[in-house]
């Protein structure tokens, strides 16, 4: 049974981390103490909609989040600190803190250790987040307790509706761009200056060659830009767009 332990304090827990290549301990009371912390778990580092979906997205909203109040956001999973780093390294996840449960003793500590023995996984965290404020949870999303990894609650979006569903969401921004392009320079000086950030997407990596650019934009020329899915065009389209 997976208990709501909202109105509680966090267990208290150290974890064995890794700074710098140093080993460093870190307690729940300096994670949590005089903080607003935003923590989502999941059931491991490089798992399909841990890296999809659950991180990526908590990394994307983290500026909301900070207008909103929030100090940190926290990605726990029962894994090692190595795995962990390189995981946050994997996905760019500049903006979250990455703690290793290594052990599951915090996991553990909030009935939200599980069997995933079938899956070769051993004990891992249930998929969860929660708002907690100096130590103590005001709020948490908790998975179905259905079979499989259900994907339904915990995600950064129903926990901004929690904190403000009226805050504004920054736009989804995509590039395709190729080495030495100098409209491809100023589109990217565009964005910068209004603050938004973009997914670079350059031609010749990851499979992306010019058939593929015609193919999604109508266009053979870089960059292509595409906001909240809408396809934008070119940098002087960009700059027509921003005026609007």
């Amino acid at each position: 049974m997976l208990e709501n332990r909202e109105g509680q304090r966090v267990p208290e827990v150290t974890f064995p981390t890794r700074v710098n290549n140093e080993w460093v301990n870190v307690t729940t009371e300096e994670l949590f103490a005089g903080k607003t912390v935003i923590l989502f778990a999941l059931p491991g580092a490089y798992t399909p909609t841990c890296s999809s979906t659950h991180l990526p997205r908590y990394n994307e909203l983290a500026p909301v989040f900070k207008r909103e109040g929030v100090d940190s956001i926290i990605c726990l999973s029962v894994n090692d600190p190595f795995v962990m780093a390189a995981w946050a390294g994997d996905q760019s996840a500049a903006n979250i803190d990455m703690l290793p449960d290594g052990n599951g003793e915090f996991s553990e500590g909030m009935g939200m250790l599980v069997e995933k023995r079938d899956l070769g996984f051993g004990k891992r965290s249930w998929r969860y987040s929660m708002l907690v404020k100096d130590g103590v949870i005001e709020k948490m999303f908790i998975e179905p307790d259905v079979p499989g990894d259900p994907f339904e609650v915990s995600d950064a979006d129903t926990m901004l509706d929690y904190i403000n569903p009226k805050a504004e969401l920054p736009y989804r921004v995509s590039m395709i761009t190729k080495p030495g392009c100098p409209h491809c320079m100023r589109a990217k000086k565009l964005l910068k200056e209004k603050g938004m950030a973009y997914e670079e997407i350059e031609l010749g990596q990851h499979g992306i060659t010019y058939s593929t650019l015609t193919a999604i934009s109508g266009r053979g020329t870089v960059p292509q830009i595409f906001i909240d899915g809408e396809h934008v065009g070119g940098a002087d389209e960009l700059e027509h767009w921003m005026a609007g």
